[in-house]
């Protein structure tokens, strides 16, 4: 299908199913140009009659590093899109959101997949809300919505710890629902498809 590119994020359509991917190298850092990117896409998925579910993946060599460091301290420009804001739209999406996770899912990055209604991550896969090490909470969710799907105590720890988990290791906990071994988009258009 046809690709739409707004600010470091496209929006491809295979049949039914609308593909957001997160494409800011090296690691899909959510700077305020890829929040407004995201948010617009998501927008644009979910007013597409043709899109009946979304599979939100990064490109390269990860699906999202978390908050881009660079912007650290910097005022968000007037237009930026609230990273909150736009992750409560995904957990709202009356389409089925699937995040497709390679590589790392860190910190915003994971609080993005904690927004989406299923989580799929490929083998080799690392998890986790590392903020802790860099002395803050976890800003956009994690903290409500890492405890209402695993429990207080295993939140706690992976929240407290900030360590990055395996994919099996996430599964396990319920952080993940399925592990990939195999190609992963594929299979998340598979399993969106099999939402709808």
């Amino acid at each position: 299908g046809p690709t739409t590119m707004a600010d470091g994020v496209t929006l491809t359509r295979d049949d039914n199913i609308g593909i957001i991917t997160l494409d800011n190298p090296p690691v899909n850092g959510l700077s305020f140009a890829v929040r407004r990117g995201l948010a617009d896409q998501v927008e644009a998925a979910l007013s597409d009659d043709a899109i009946e579910a979304i599979v939100v993946r990064g490109a390269g060599k990860m699906f999202c590093g978390g908050a881009d460091i660079r912007q650290f301290g910097q005022t968000p420009p007037a237009d930026a899109a609230n990273l909150p804001a736009v992750i409560n739209r995904i957990e709202n999406s009356s389409k089925p959101v699937v995040a497709a996770i390679h590589g790392v899912a860190a910190g915003g990055g994971l609080e993005v997949g904690l927004g989406c209604h299923y989580r799929l991550a490929s083998t080799g896969t690392r998890l986790g809300l590392p903020e802790v090490t860099l002395g803050f909470v976890p800003g956009a969710g994690g903290t409500q919505r890492l405890p209402r799907l695993i429990g207080v105590q295993n939140a706690l720890d992976v929240i407290v710890n900030g360590r990055l988990l395996p994919s099996e290791r996430a599964q396990a906990l319920g952080i993940v629902d399925e592990v990939v071994d195999g190609d992963l988009l594929t299979r998340a258009v598979t399993f969106a498809r099999g939402l709808v």
